[in-house]
């Protein structure tokens, strides 16, 4: 979520800089407008206006591509000049009129799989946005298992790619505990061992939300990755993704 601007901007930065000396393809991602919050009375972002401003500058200054979600067709059809990629969110995966807009814009779309929904149909979402445009990525953040819990399922990532797009996995968002109180709950300790297991699984890329200070984070808190913890973390994802990739 984009918290203030200076925050944001730092981030993307030291993002960026971790990603260079990896020599990794980096994509930012920040909300202007979190709409599923727990509680209405959780901070939701700048709204559409000013953080698309900021994200537009993320882009111009820190030179990576952004990427944001959107909620509505409307909406989607306006951040499309300023954005690199939508994202649907996953609680919206479904949504007809909103896969379509997004393909619309010709920019790459993410559709993050819903809780509720299996891989196999993630395809049949992703044939709605393909009829207009075939740049989609296609990320996995857990499945429902009873209430307020997700588990990961591995084979998700294995049935996905076999639709032939590129296929993320969001290690962060799969730890969430959602719901059961003012805001979601979550188990940080749990992101590298799930981060771990998809790159051996087999990915094309790795969703991480990440803040300097966790704890202090607006959205997301328990579920968030110290960005002192992201090097070493992507050091070994990387060691893993490549080892997984000998051995096929």
């Amino acid at each position: 979520m984009i918290e203030d601007e200076t925050a944001t901007l730092e981030l993307a930065r030291a993002l960026a800089a971790i990603a260079r000396e990896r020599k990794l393809a980096y994509v930012f991602k920040a909300s202007y407008d979190k709409a599923n919050r727990t509680s209405a009375d959780s901070f939701r972002g700048p709204g559409l206006e000013e953080g698309l401003r900021i994200l537009d500058r993320v882009r111009q200054e820190v030179g990576v591509p952004v990427l944001s979600d959107v909620h509505t067709p409307e909406e989607a059809r306006q951040v499309g000049p300023v954005l690199d990629c939508l994202q649907i969110p996953a609680l919206l995966s479904r949504q007809t009129d909103l896969l379509v807009a997004a393909a619309q814009t010709g920019k790459a779309v993410n559709l993050k799989k819903g809780q509720f929904m299996a891989p196999q149909d993630a395809a049949r979402a992703a044939e709605k946005i393909a009829a207009y445009n075939p740049n989609i990525i296609l990320t996995e953040r857990g499945y429902s298992f009873g209430y307020h819990n997700l588990v990961a399922d591995m084979r998700s990532l294995a049935i996905m790619r076999r639709t032939g797009y590129p296929v993320v996995f969001d290690a962060t968002h799969s730890v969430q505990l959602p719901g059961g109180g003012i805001q979601s709950g979550g188990d940080r300790e749990f992101i590298p061992v799930l981060a771990r297991a998809a790159a051996g699984a087999g990915i094309d890329g790795l969703f991480l939300e990440v803040h300097p200070e966790p704890a202090r984070a607006r959205s997301d808190a328990a579920c968030m990755l110290p960005l002192a913890d992201v090097p070493e973390l992507l050091d070994t994802v990387l060691a893993i993704h490549r080892a997984a990739r000998r051995t096929k």
